[in-house]
């Protein structure tokens, strides 16, 4: 068959297009999801300064990093149906231009309410891309590589946390808190324009019922619930994924005020061993997702019970360290709290891996959406803004050993999937192979 694999990646027949396209691919895919999480996570490393000159109260300053979540889960769904349709390469470049030019103008804001209406754009431009720079990954490898490759590109997200958090306490230092929006805005748009040098993937033919569920948003939403309802295994990975990311987002995006408030450490410094908790996560969130992958390989539900086993660890870890870790010494809380954030990354790639498993390969951006809402609407939005008003009410490191409970979800959640993973995951697999273009049959075979 003169397939693009075969006629121009000659002994890469799983391959898209051929594996040095694929791997160009990869290399501009994790860089704008590096500049996605500086851009959203620069802003912790500013609390102390922001809190110091507009004298905002931790919800508001928790609400300034939720908006961008909840904005991003807005928007995910209309986006992730254009790129599955239209095109996933142009989509991406859009999204990247829309975000880093929106943060760039957050330096120019004088007021609280400008501020937030324009971290709310920075979210807009972000919905979308993780699951649609996901479901380009996927097309372009065969399947055999796609949980370890799906886990480095989720783990640049926390990558891209640690170098926000460390150049938003730099820059702050230096040059003032407004600065560091704009020095990190700029390079987000020069990745937007070369990634229009990417190969994009063929549109998969779809079900009658499938191309009837992606003609609008509101087809799409009526379809997604009776997808949730038949694919139970989807329904609580989605759960038990969003329950681990308000443990993980009020962990980090609180981390700088907590040194810098609770162990009096000074802002630049604060954010230099924040970072140093968002790498051990980094690290963490690759580790695990290729322990539980192992773990997966001769039954699949053991993937599922990895992961529960793992968030109730980060449970009792950092409901130690923030709750009694100061009776052993600030070095000896700090080495507790780099130890609970290497564990609590775990669900990071396999879920996406899970959830990609047992939809259909014609719509997997749009079926990744639908975890990257639940993720950000009731997981990323939900951790700072209750860690924030939780710190209000009782102190912020009260808050901070209360909010791990919600791994407790998370590990419930996980447990219930695995009962319906092999099942649901046996029921995507049925999909006729001559309905998928070359590189995906390979993938399905």
């Amino acid at each position: 068959m003169n397939t693009p694999a075969a006629r121009e990646g000659a002994g890469a027949p799983d391959y898209l297009v051929s594996r040095r396209a694929a791997w160009f691919a990869y290399a501009m895919t994790i860089a704008l999801m590096l500049m996605d999480y500086i851009d959203r996570q620069v802003i912790v490393s500013l609390f102390p300064y922001m809190k110091r000159d507009w004298h905002l109260s931790d919800s508001q300053l928790g609400s300034l990093v939720s908006v961008v979540s909840v904005t991003v889960a807005l928007g995910a769904l209309p986006v992730a149906l254009f790129a599955d349709r239209v095109s996933r390469v142009r989509s991406i470049a859009a999204m990247a231009a829309v975000w880093s030019a929106a943060t760039l103008s957050c330096m120019f804001m004088r007021g609280y309410g400008a501020l937030l209406a324009a971290r709310s754009l920075v979210g807009l431009g972000e919905a979308g891309y993780g699951s649609v720079g996901a479901a380009l990954i996927a097309s372009h490898f065969p399947g055999r590589l796609r949980a370890v490759l799906l886990a480095g590109f989720f783990a640049c997200a926390s990558v891209g946390s640690v170098l926000g958090v460390l150049l938003g306490g730099f820059i702050a230092a230096r040059w003032g808190w407004q600065a560091a929006f704009g020095l990190v805005g700029v390079p987000g748009l020069v990745l937007a324009a070369l990634y229009l040098l990417v190969r994009d993937y063929e549109t998969v033919r779809l079900t009658p019922v499938l191309q009837r569920a992606t003609r609008s948003s509101a087809d799409a939403a009526r379809h997604i619930v009776q997808a949730l309802t038949r694919s139970r295994t989807m329904l609580w990975v989605c759960i038990g994924g969003a329950a681990q990311l308000v443990v993980v987002s009020a962990v980090w995006s609180w981390m700088p005020s907590f040194l810098d408030r609770v162990q009096g450490v000074p802002p630049e410094q604060a954010s230099r061993q924040a970072a140093l908790v968002v790498l051990c996560g980094a690290f963490g969130s690759v580790v695990w997702g290729a322990v539980a992958d192992r773990a997966g390989k001769r039954r699949p539900g053991a993937r599922l019970h990895v992961m529960a086993l793992l968030c109730l660890v980060s449970l009792a870890v950092l409901s130690t360290a923030f709750g009694a870790g100061a009776a052993f010494g600030a070095q000896a809380q700090f080495a507790l709290i780099a130890a609970g954030s290497f564990v609590m990354t775990c669900t990071v790639g396999p879920v996406s891996a899970i959830v990609i498993d047992v939809i259909h390969p014609g719509v997997r951006a749009t079926g990744s959406s639908v975890l990257a809402l639940f993720q950000n609407l009731f997981g990323l939005a939900l951790g700072p803004v209750l860690a924030g008003f939780a710190s209000d009410a009782w102190g912020l490191e009260a808050a901070l050993a209360w909010m791990p409970c919600f791994a407790l979800l998370a590990a419930a959640a996980f447990l219930t999937a695995a009962r319906t993973y092999a099942a649901d995951m046996g029921r995507a697999a049925e999909v006729p192979a001559a309905d998928l273009p070359h590189p995906l049959r390979a993938a399905q075979a």
